[in-house]
């Protein structure tokens, strides 16, 4: 078994290197004049030298502005969709040091499956070998977090949050690949976002 993770650790590792080549079209003027008037996504975000709440705010609102579906689940977290998953994204501002961004994903783990020998194995074999992220159990194994850092200094790329995600995504996939049969039916994802409910008319 941990010949497969490790094997999976490597293609998550390497699943975010691949990109799709950009293609010219020609402009029309009338929309190029629509263009301008639109609101321009951020691609820079800047968090130097801001408290941590204050922070949150700013990478709330340019989530938003780069059509994310986001929402503040505190003061200093940040929820966000990304595809057919969710993460929560703490900023960590250190005016005398490297900022963060702490994204985690988290998992319920069934009744069954909580208190095993197994399960401890598992998450310490995930550790050893792969390094996109940190495994760790909470609430007595009720609970995994998978946890990774995006390190910058006072502004951090929309784009690298979102090459971030996805390569967590893909590395969380191969694992879930490697896991025994029936396994995804022990450890679901915890929703972070409230699902929307439609108004009746």
């Amino acid at each position: 078994m941990k010949t497969i993770l490790f094997s999976a650790g490597l293609l998550g590792l390497t699943a975010c290197a691949t990109t799709v080549p950009s293609q010219t079209t020609a402009i029309n003027p009338a929309s190029a004049q629509e263009a301008v008037s639109a609101p321009v996504a951020p691609k820079v975000v800047e968090l130097g030298g801001m408290t941590n709440e204050a922070a949150a705010q700013r990478l709330y609102q340019a989530l938003l502005n780069a059509n994310y579906l986001a929402t503040l689940v505190s003061p200093t977290k940040v929820a966000v969709q990304f595809g057919n998953n969710q993460f929560l994204l703490e900023p960590s501002i250190n005016s005398a040091g490297i900022d963060r961004i702490l994204m985690n994903r988290f998992y319920a783990v069934h009744p069954q499956l909580q208190a095993s020998p197994e399960l401890l194995v598992v998450i310490g074999t995930l550790n050893q070998n792969l390094n996109f992220a940190k495994f760790v159990l909470l609430d007595q194994g009720a609970v995994i977090q998978v946890q990774g850092v995006v390190t910058f200094a006072e502004r951090v790329e929309i784009e690298e949050l979102r090459r971030f995600m996805l390569w967590t995504n893909n590395g969380l996939a191969q694992v879930a690949q490697s896991l025994p049969e029936g396994v995804d039916q022990l450890i679901r994802p915890i929703p972070l976002i409230p699902q929307m409910v439609p108004v009746k008319p």
